[in-house]
């Protein structure tokens, strides 16, 4: 017989749907003529507390640190549900007739981490070959394909170590630096935000990411507003005319002046009244007239970090909501798999995709959507999409993006109105793919005022393109009227109607939201605002797609930020930032995004084969050991 083990009971029903077992649950499985199917409800299996390997460790106290065991102990969760289902699992795997064993669990590092625990601690019988099903989909198609084509776990050993690593990283730097930092300084800070004991709760990305939220804070609180004064030009017809933006040139008499506060702007408003006065009875000439065309494309495919972004922006709610929402519509058959870092689709997937729009055609029942898509029938537009930029498999590490599968509309109906709008959000970001690029009409005019440089922008958009499903997207057209250049020409000499000063300020920069967060934490800690930027740039990021917002959800939780719900802006709290002072004198580079970051492509090598866990683990210890010498010898 073949015993398969999921996750969690919703999943498994799924996998007995697709095999087409008998689907009467016995207790905590499934079994049929050839197939036993069970589940996880999430972690069954925890690392021990200290005190697991020494009563004595109970207690915290500067000489048992560092606490980094030689041998690690795990134990399976005590009481309820979790401890009763181990049992159950642990029966079945080690039943004579088990020859293979299936790990179904959710295909990524925690899901092989939740299985892999399970197997050590259950001792399945050495005769059953081991397997593992990957999917990205719970569609019945997908699941039968991941069983068919299932590899042996073996293949999977070094996600594995690298799950192990992670789980061993986040303990010893919560256990010692707590610890630690509790001993050391927790008087001091309960004193200071007046509480009677304060415990320090330090995480490898945790750490991190509080410091990301009390660093802006700061800037803010710190930042000066500073006026300057730039000079607007009125060129024309008194029915008929446009405004352009002095900048410094090399040929102004302003270049590199110190009266300048930037290259558009004075520091004092009289020097900038001196300078118009200047250019009085002054002739304007036209000195060049820039057409262009552009297209723009439509956005790539959401990966998690871009549509818990979004969500925020949209919906106002938490990266862990949304989460929790993605994770629901993928159980239910309409989305791909949600905990993914890739905005493309792979070329196998590309190749295949007429379906997904074909299911959403013909079985979901949105006026809006089967809009869109019939206009794309109608209009021929091309679904090729393999040597399109929505299609790159270098870009692929687990998981391609998240798209609608185009089943599961039994389902739909179901759902609130929110996860309904989410659900809509992926399909309108997937069709939007299909559609042809919006394209902008863009006029640059530049003038000449006594060898003064005045420019004038105008850009409007001609056709829609992509933009007519993603309607939120579409931006006002920027500067001034087309028909006002129409008739202009290089070399003509142009009426002046006035100058006018315009007043600036500095602004300071802008605290994260929630969902803003999540995206500064996938790109190492910068919040880059433009879209097609941040996928340049992209690398090793801080935590992973699926911990990101559980770990801004912990902070809040304990008191170290807080989040506004209406706005979902993060500001820390008083204790938040004690602890940020307290860590920046002792171990102020856990606050760093880069080093945080090294550490999880640290992770990535491991799981790649790049480099072998002993040598991670090593410099682990030994990273751990040397903040503990230093702070303890203080």
């Amino acid at each position: 017989m073949k015993l398969l083990i999921t996750e969690k009971p919703s999943v498994a029903m799924e996998f007995a749907k697709a095999l087409k077992l008998n689907t009467n649950r016995k207790n905590g499985y499934i079994e049929d003529k050839d197939w036993i199917i069970t589940w996880c409800y999430g972690h069954l299996i925890t690392m021990s507390y200290p005190e697991a390997y020494d009563e004595n460790l109970k207690f915290w106290r500067l000489d048992t640190l560092p606490f980094i065991p030689k041998e690690w102990k795990y134990e399976v969760i005590p009481g309820g549900i979790q401890a009763k289902q181990f049992e159950i699992i642990k029966k079945l795997m080690q039943r004579e007739e088990i020859t293979e064993i299936y790990n179904a669990g959710d295909s990524g590092r925690e899901g092989e981490y939740i299985q892999r625990l399970v197997f050590m601690m259950a001792k399945p019988s050495p005769k059953a070959k081991m397997k593992r099903v990957w999917i990205d989909s719970q569609t019945e198609e997908e699941i039968q394909r991941g069983i068919k084509e299932a590899k042996n776990l073996s293949e999977y050993d070094s996600l594995s170590d690298s799950a192990y690593l992670r789980a061993k990283e986040d303990y010893l730097i919560g256990i010692n630096f707590s610890r630690l930092l509790s001993i050391i300084f927790g008087r001091r800070i309960a004193k200071q935000i007046d509480e009677d004991k304060v415990s320090i709760a330090v995480g490898r990305v945790m750490t991190c990411v509080l410091g990301m939220v009390v660093s802006r804070e700061r800037e803010i609180r710190n930042f000066v507003k500073t006026k300057y004064y730039k000079i607007i030009g009125n060129f024309g017809e008194e029915h008929s005319n446009f405004k352009a933006d002095w900048k410094v040139s090399e040929q102004s008499k302003m270049f590199e002046s110190n009266l300048l506060y930037n290259d558009t702007g004075f520091k004092k408003q009289d020097d900038a009244k001196k300078f118009i006065m200047s250019l009085k009875d002054k002739n304007a000439k036209i000195v060049e007239i820039k057409k262009s065309k552009q297209k723009e494309n439509a956005p790539l495919l959401f990966n998690l970090a871009e549509i818990q972004n979004e969500c925020t922006k949209v919906f106002k709610i938490k990266p862990d909501e949304t989460l929790e929402i993605i994770q629901e519509l993928y159980e239910k058959k309409l989305v791909t798999y949600p905990r993914t870092d890739a905005r493309v689709l792979s070329t196998a997937i590309a190749k295949e995709i007429g379906k997904n729009l074909n299911g959403l055609y013909k079985n979901f029942k949105d006026e809006e959507v089967n809009k869109y898509i019939s206009k794309m029938i109608d209009e021929k537009y091309e679904t090729n999409l393999v040597k399109t930029k929505y299609v790159n498999d270098s870009k692929i590490t687990d998981h391609y993006a998240i798209i609608p599968t185009g089943q599961g509309f039994e389902n739909y109906n179901k759902l609130s109105d929110l996860k309904k709008d989410i659900y809509k959000l992926i399909v309108k970001r997937f069709i939007a793919i299909f559609y042809p690029s919006a394209e902008y009409n863009k006029i640059n005019v530049s003038i000449n005022v006594e060898n003064e440089l005045f420019t004038a922008n105008g850009k409007v958009c001609v056709k829609q393109g992509y933009l007519e499903v993603l309607k939120n997207r579409i931006k006002n057209d920027e500067g001034n009227d087309l028909e006002i250049f129409k008739n202009l020409k290089k070399g003509q000499e142009i009426n002046v109607i006035n100058y006018e000063i315009k007043e600036g300020e500095t602004t300071p920069p802008s605290r994260y939201n929630s969902g803003g967060m999540v995206l500064a934490m996938e790109n190492a800690g910068k919040l880059i605002e433009d879209e097609e930027l941040r996928e340049q740039i992209k690398g090793a990021g801080i935590g992973t797609s699926a911990t990101r917002g559980e770990i801004i959800k912990k902070l809040e939780r304990i008191n170290y930020i807080s989040i506004n719900p209406k706005t979902q802006i993060i500001t820390p709290t008083k204790k938040g930032e004690a602890i940020y002072d307290v860590i920046l004198k002792s171990i102020p580079d856990m606050l760093n995004p880069e080093l945080t970051a090294s550490w999880e492509k640290g992770l990535d090598m491991v799981a790649k084969k790049e480099i072998k866990p002993e040598i991670f683990m090593e410099k682990l210890e030994k990273y751990i050991n040397s903040k503990i010498n230093k702070l303890v010898i203080k």
